[in-house]
């Protein structure tokens, strides 16, 4: 029996630096009979000679398009929009489950999957669950809540030594050690300026998001007791909640899975006591109507990391709201992620009788079963 190509793409999101699988889970993969062919990339952190040295084929760029249909194809972020019809098995974060089209696409605002009309089939990565106790098995979660921290961080000092000015463009860290370094250095700069450490208030703290950015606060120096650490307790009673507006600085962490009451809105931050000067909204729930931080409605990229909320200025109030935020530590996400991921990499030779996959397929199935049954397709 032949064995099982998995097909590394390149990434096309801006900035998008991270892999869905590194030389290390390429290399076990490998070890185990599975052929990985690894598009050459301008963007991967991890070097296309990282991956050929340890046995991997290089190939060219976008080429998976091409690649036999048996062939697997893995990535981390959604594909560019475009009309063919898909006809592989794709695995990767497709974010488009929450809307259907009539060209028989799964939609979600401008991301679309043209997957039934080419026959093709999506194993969305933010739905494989242990279907004993319906976690997820792999996620960023960790290290989005680091980098949405450490970002939240910066923009507190920017405002205060660059008033009126936006955060400028961020780009990547080559580790967390340089990351610290840097954060450390701008809370520093804030601290001179404002004459105190800032208040930080993370929500959804007892999460994997919410563990990354209280680490980040720490590692940055800001003192234990200077970060309220809320989670589903704190929150139960219903927002808005002054303790935000009290804090110069939030991060919501939390994976928002129905309709809450606003933790913040406009009409609570219309009080003469805010502080509130920073929002770093992690989980970016944009364009979800039940945002329980619906005081901005674009997402910000690393190109420009902050959108103001329009009519605050004492003091100015910028939301963070970039919605792949491990991407500022690239590689370091990777791995975590990939070697989290790897003993489910391992079952895809036969996934259809995989518990897990068989449970992201089903749901596939069932986003596809909701299109249009007369919509046109070949």
């Amino acid at each position: 029996m032949a064995p099982t190509v998995l097909h590394l793409r390149s990434e096309d999101k801006f900035r998008e630096e991270r892999s869905a699988l590194t030389p290390t889970t390429a290399k076990a993969l490998i070890d185990a009979g599975y052929t990985v062919n690894v598009e050459k990339s301008p963007v991967r952190i991890f070097d296309d000679e990282e991956f050929s040295k340890i046995g991997c084929t290089l190939v060219p760029t976008g080429s998976w398009r091409e690649a036999p249909a048996d062939h697997i194809i893995v990535g981390l972020k959604e594909l560019p929009e475009e009309t063919f019809p898909l006809k592989h098995v794709h695995v990767q974060f497709a974010h488009c489950y929450k809307v259907s089209a009539p060209d028989r696409s799964l939609r979600l605002g401008n991301r679309s999957w043209p997957i039934p009309r080419g026959g093709g089939t999506l194993l969305d990565l933010e739905f494989l669950n242990d279907p004993k106790t319906g976690r997820r098995v792999a996620a960023f979660g960790y290290h989005a809540g680091f980098s949405g921290s450490a970002l939240a961080l910066k923009n507190w000092a920017w405002q205060l030594t660059n008033p009126g000015v936006p955060l400028p463009e961020v780009s990547s860290y080559p580790n967390e050690d340089a990351l610290v370094v840097d954060i450390k250095k701008d809370v520093k700069a804030g601290q001179d300026k404002a004459g105190r450490l800032p208040r930080v208030i993370v929500i959804g703290a007892l999460g994997r998001c919410g563990r990354g950015a209280v680490d980040m606060c720490l590692k940055a120096g800001i003192p234990d007791n200077q970060i309220l650490k809320w989670d589903m307790a704190e929150t139960a009673k219903g927002g808005p909640f002054p303790e935000i507006t009290e804090s110069d600085v939030f991060v919501n962490c939390i994976y928002l899975n129905s309709k809450i009451p606003h933790f913040v809105n406009r009409d609570s931050l219309n009080t003469p006591s805010r502080k509130l000067s920073v929002v770093c909204d992690v989980s970016a729930d944009t364009t979800n109507p039940n945002n329980p931080v619906p005081i901005y409605t674009i997402a910000t990229t690393f190109a420009e990391p902050t959108v103001p909320v329009e009519g605050l200025d004492n003091p100015p109030l910028s939301v963070i709201s970039i919605d792949h935020l491990p991407s500022l530590l690239p590689r370091e996400a990777s791995e975590a992620f990939s070697g989290d991921l790897l003993p489910y990499l391992l079952k895809l030779n036969d996934w259809k009788n995989d518990p897990v996959w068989a449970g992201a397929y089903k749901l596939f199935q069932e986003k596809v079963d909701t299109l249009p049954k007369d919509a046109s397709h070949s």
